[in-house]
């Protein structure tokens, strides 16, 4: 399916593993002018499609857009993958102030701080589109491991809900996906935790989240690449009058009536 990419200025947070070096394959595939943004630049990956930044800070968030400004001349699509959970297992009693703060660092600033700096140009060229990555977790926590990851995804949805009714008037769609389990690196280190806490091995700790979620009725995890591909559909003029919806892509993990 051609999704008529090619040449749209796109920025791809976390676009060095996972879900995020998927998206960024999609996108180059179909021809468009990537960049994107992470700590360290994967060996595959060219000078010219990379920023090297901490997007956790405000700091590292400047340094992304001027990137985007000055490399791109401004910016068609965001795709906001950046994010994931690095809290220790225990529940509530184990996380503290700095556990808190570090998932509202890496799951909701950076998609806020780089809106904030790359949405006006959009609104003057009357044409973008915003997706943020959020995640079932926002539905079905788990609390013995990622009930601040799951909070601070909560509130990226409803940012991205309130972001869409602003701006959607103004030619710019707000689109969320919500991955359920993937199998990605940060997907594997989680059960791979979890694991160690249950004193279990990776298989072990696979099943532990997957019962803890209700099961997956497909029977897997989803790959990187199909999450990949239902981003770049949605960030495709194929989905011109899409907007302020939220996509799940999981399995049927959540259950629905």
């Amino acid at each position: 399916m051609n999704l008529n990419l090619n040449g749209r200025r796109v920025l791809i947070t976390g676009g060095s593993k996972g879900v995020g070096a998927a998206v960024v394959s999609l996108f180059r595939e179909e021809g468009a002018q990537v960049l994107t943004a992470a700590r360290t630049r994967p060996a595959d990956l060219p000078d010219e499609l990379f920023v090297a930044a901490d997007l956790t800070t405000a700091e590292g968030c400047a340094t992304v857009a001027d990137a985007v400004n000055e490399r791109l001349g401004g910016v068609d699509i965001i795709v906001h993958v950046l994010g994931g959970s690095s809290s220790p297992g225990g529940g509530l009693a184990a996380l503290g102030e700095e556990e808190w703060q570090r998932e509202l660092d890496i799951n909701l600033f950076p998609a806020v701080r780089l809106d904030r700096a790359l949405l006006p140009g959009m609104l003057a060229q009357g044409d973008g589109v915003i997706i943020h990555v959020t995640s079932i977790q926002r539905e079905l926590p788990l609390p013995e491991s990622t009930t601040a990851y799951a909070a601070a995804k909560a509130a990226l949805s409803t940012y991205s809900k309130s972001l869409s009714k602003e701006v959607s008037p103004k030619g710019v769609r707000v689109v969320r996906v919500s991955p359920g389990w993937i199998e990605t690196e940060a997907a594997v280190a989680l059960a791979e935790r979890i694991a160690q806490d249950a004193g279990t091995d990776y298989a072990g700790g696979k099943q532990i989240i997957m019962n803890s979620l209700g099961g997956i009725p497909i029977g897997r995890p989803s790959k990187p690449a199909e999450v990949a591909n239902l981003i770049g559909f949605l960030a495709s003029p194929l989905a011109a009058t899409i907007t302020g919806t939220e996509y799940v892509i999981d399995g049927g993990t959540v259950p629905v009536a």
